[in-house]
């Protein structure tokens, strides 16, 4: 009796074909989501590594607890102002790479 060879496929294939291919508006929206979720995930790390409540570092913000908890449950809808604001509270340093076509724009 032949085995079947099990078809796998990457990530990369499993996007394309269920989200949508990279620059269609749902795949930009996908990405962007998790961009937005993986920078909450920093965020609040980096208040743990601090041993900073969320309350504390709201009040080094200037904004509300309850504006913390949103930002790293999700920094969807937080402003880069903002986010910059966090991170400087927290004595983070932050990096942008901005691409533009097939260049690297470096920001600190």
């Amino acid at each position: 009796m032949a085995t079947k060879e099990i078809k796998t496929y990457s990530l990369t294939e499993m996007k394309d074909k269920y989200i949508g291919k990279v620059g269609t508006a749902d795949r930009d929206e996908y990405e962007y989501e998790l961009h937005m979720d993986v920078l909450g995930k920093m965020i609040k790390s980096a208040r743990l590594e601090r041993h900073m409540t969320q309350e504390e570092l709201g009040k080094l913000v200037g904004v509300q607890k309850a504006q913390i908890s949103k930002l790293e449950s999700s920094a969807n809808s937080a402003t880069i102002d903002t986010v910059l604001r966090v991170f400087r509270a927290l004595k983070a340093e932050i990096n942008f790479n901005v691409k533009l076509e097939d260049n690297y724009v470096k920001l600190a």
